[in-house]
């Protein structure tokens, strides 16, 4: 049957478990039958006409659908509360983008596609590197480095209210290793679970939404880590892709150290780089290197063997999970192929978007015009999108965690620069609005009403 995941403010009315099992050939039918099954939920999502009350969202799997959405065994259905204080005059209702800054977290609110104003400003003059929402549960997860102190997790159900330290990442003494920087969280399968990646490049693992976190000591003692080599950025584990229905598959990527893959949970791990080309090293070294340097991996999650990825010269893709990739940089329409972050279209594994740099030694938009370019076909052909965007002395930089999408339909996109200024679209990235500028130099940009 399918099953219905509550955010924390709804699981005290349930008895207490955030996953239920209800049944239901609608998301309608489900969260009908889920008021008979859970009385005290009664008129908190549906209202007494039986309609999704306005500030409710819901998702099946990755896909925020309406009532009438078909569910079948093995969805989960997610109820997501919508930003509070009530929809906006136009009857849009509001997004909330979550911006990590060299100078704090943002929590940015509007309607989609306008102007986004700052609701909160938190950790001031701290980086944050990576900020999120994890849609199970209703929790705001920041990864926040101290320029004195290091770095840390916290999270809340409230991104204005008390925010809680976690406990970790941490390496255990026998590592000899301190965490450097954390790049990325992302939310597992199983109930409760978030996967980290930090610097030095390794993998942790929480079970306990967040509070607690422990290292993945398979992938950090590969035997070939003494020949490991960093990036840019450091050596780091920077990109997480779960598999959507089957926990014991994981996807990582790291600068600069390919591609790995597990299939039994994180306690074997194997390396795949087939069909990568490390341009940066002499031609003769490139069969043997371990130096790959991929810079973002994004899976889709309706066709999980389909991996995109943005590598330190191409953009390329796999059709096998991870093990083969073919270079979809140079087919025809992208001006370079060097940048950092991608997005796929959740809704549709034949469709991506990428923002290029000039290449490495100029990591500037080419021409000094800002464009998103949109694969519609698995990266055959590219096209600029540009309406909106700054065409004229633009030489922005975007980096790799600084471009998400909000799962809507039409497709909500966003990205910042290290400029301050923040983008977004409402329309599949047809047409751009400049939601605000001059903020601290950004470093992630995540929306708080969708993973």
């Amino acid at each position: 049957m399918p099953t219905v995941v509550l955010p924390a403010s709804l699981t005290s009315r349930a008895g207490g478990p955030s996953h239920l099992g209800v049944d239901g050939a609608t998301a309608g039918e489900v969260l009908q039958a889920l008021e008979l099954q859970q009385p005290g939920l009664k008129g908190w999502v549906l209202d007494e006409q039986g309609r999704l009350r306005e500030h409710v969202n819901v998702f099946v799997n990755s896909q925020c659908v309406g009532l009438d959405h078909p569910v079948t065994d093995g969805d989960e259905v997610y109820v997501i509360h919508a930003i509070s204080g009530g929809a906006p005059e136009s009857g849009d209702r509001e997004i909330e983008v979550l911006v990590g800054t060299r100078k704090g977290l943002f929590v940015l609110r509007g309607v989609p596609g306008g102007p986004l104003n700052v609701a909160e400003r938190l950790f001031p003059g701290e980086s944050v590197d990576y900020a999120c929402l994890d849609p199970r549960t209703g929790t705001y997860l920041a990864a926040v480095t101290h320029g004195q102190y290091g770095p840390r997790v916290f999270h809340t159900e409230d991104p204005g209210g008390q925010w809680r330290q976690a406990e970790g990442p941490a390496f255990p003494k026998d590592a000899e290793a301190t965490v450097e920087r954390i790049w990325v969280v992302e939310p597992g399968v199983e109930d409760g679970v978030l996967w980290a990646g930090v610097a030095p490049a390794a993998l942790f693992k929480s079970s306990d939404g967040g509070g607690s976190w422990q290292l993945n000591r398979a992938l950090w003692d590969q035997p070939s880590r003494a020949d490991w080599e960093g990036g840019l950025g450091g050596l780091t584990l920077h990109s997480i892709c779960p598999w959507p229905d089957d926990p014991q598959k994981l996807s990582v990527a790291m600068s600069a150290v390919g591609v790995w893959n597990t299939a039994d949970g994180g306690d074997t791990w194997e390396r795949f780089a087939n069909g990568l080309v490390p341009r940066y090293v002499p031609e003769e070294a490139r069969e043997t290197t371990t130096t790959h340097c991929v810079h973002k991996m994004q899976r889709s999650p309706l066709e999980p063997l389909t991996l995109y990825m943005q590598f330190h010269g191409g953009v390329y893709r796999s059709d096998d999970g991870g093990e083969h990739w073919v270079d979809i940089g140079s087919q025809g329409g992208l001006p370079a192929d060097f940048g950092f972050p991608i997005v796929v279209d959740p809704r549709d594994p034949d469709r991506a978007f990428v923002i290029p740099l000039v290449a490495d030694q100029d990591r500037v938009t080419p021409e000094g015009k800002i464009r998103v370019y949109r694969t519609l076909d698995r990266g055959a052909t590219w096209s600029a999108l540009g309406t909106g965007l700054p065409d004229r002395n633009a030489y922005a930089t975007i980096l790799r965690q600084a471009f998400c999408h909000d799962g809507r339909d039409p497709l909500g996109l966003y990205f910042g620069t290290e400029s301050g200024s923040v983008y977004v679209s409402a329309d599949d990235g047809d047409r751009w609005t400049t939601a605000i500028q001059d903020l601290p130099p950004i470093t992630s940009v995540r929306c708080g009403v969708a993973a």
